[in-house]
């Protein structure tokens, strides 16, 4: 079996979650868990490095989907960055890239909220 890992780094009132390894139908309520801590924190600026994610499935792509209202409700966003051909082919399949914003890396993530706050 693969593993999946999380790394989170809280920069100011933006988390940061790197995700490695396979998001898949064993792994995604690892996933789950950490953005329900960043509810339950009322963290609400969230940005998703995929730089080290080699495989994410639909039940990856459906815990996004399960928590964005919630997000957006609260004035939040979840950012994407840094993901690979195969994994953005993934998403744009599905239409995420009309949900979601999907960029370069998290500098470029965490500079979108920040010109946010400055509306």
């Amino acid at each position: 079996m693969n593993g999946f890992e999380v790394t989170r780094k809280d920069e100011q009132d933006i988390t940061v979650l790197y995700l490695k390894g396979y998001l898949d139908a064993h792994t995604y309520p690892h996933f789950e868990g950490e953005l329900q801590k960043l509810m339950e924190e009322k963290r609400y600026r969230i940005v998703v490095d995929f730089q080290e994610l080699s495989y994410i499935s639909s039940a990856g792509l459906g815990v996004f989907m399960g928590f964005i209202e919630t997000v957006r409700e609260n004035q939040g966003d979840i950012k994407l960055c840094t993901m690979s051909t195969k994994v953005y082919k993934v998403f744009d399949l599905l239409g995420f890239p009309t949900i979601y914003q999907i960029l370069k890396d998290p500098s470029e993530a965490r500079d979108h909220f920040v010109q946010a706050n400055k509306q």
